[in-house]
């Protein structure tokens, strides 16, 4: 899309925008009276003082995991701790946790997680794997016909950050109920699978 179609559209949205809020003020029109449903709606609607966005910030943090299930130590002051590896009915595997920076220095050596992956996903945890020992058996990151299913585009982590990460799996057969989890440059973790 050119940027003429965009600020073209951007246009279109706030006139529709301001259009909107000219109907919503004169809507509440009528002979000035009010009578007491329209004090109780006014009332019930926003609390006196709050602001009309209720939600959060986008540059707030979202609330941390609190299950552990495992932590593996990489790269000095890089922890990479799994909070949730959960098994769907689709037939895969959801591997989910943070990769902290607890050192003093921005953390840009991520080119070896991403394993083999050569596609438009490079910047991933794509080379994670999950080892069934009873069934003897390495699973790898999903993909689609162009990315992997995991975590991409990660570039670098400054100190004191951390960064969410996923990677979905092939499920192991149910009977297998324990796997280790492996990223290239942190030690193997070892978690039970949930669901």
């Amino acid at each position: 899309m050119s940027i003429r179609h965009i600020v073209k559209a951007r246009g279109g949205v706030a006139a529709v925008g301001a259009a909107v809020m000219a109907l919503m003020l004169t809507g509440c029109g009528g002979d000035g009276a009010k009578g007491p449903k329209a004090d109780e709606k006014a009332s019930t609607a926003q609390p006196q003082g709050a602001s009309p966005n209720t939600s959060a910030p986008k540059d707030s943090p979202s609330p941390q995991p609190t299950e552990v299930l495992a932590t593996a130590n990489g790269d000095p002051g890089i922890v990479l701790t799994i909070n949730s590896a959960v098994r769907d009915p689709g037939g895969f595997v959801t591997v989910s946790g943070q990769i902290k920076n607890g050192g003093s220095g921005v953390f840009t050596k991520v080119t070896a997680w991403r394993g083999d992956e050569k596609s438009a996903s490079a910047a991933s945890v794509a080379g994670a794997t999950l080892i069934d020992k009873v069934g003897k058996k390495r699973y790898y990151v999903l993909r689609d016909s162009e990315n992997c299913l995991c975590t991409t585009g990660i570039t670098r982590i400054d100190p004191g950050a951390s960064i969410p990460f996923f990677a979905q799996f092939p499920a192991p057969p149910a009977s297998s109920t324990e796997v280790d989890f492996t990223l290239p440059t942190f030690a193997t973790a070892t978690v039970k699978i949930s669901g």
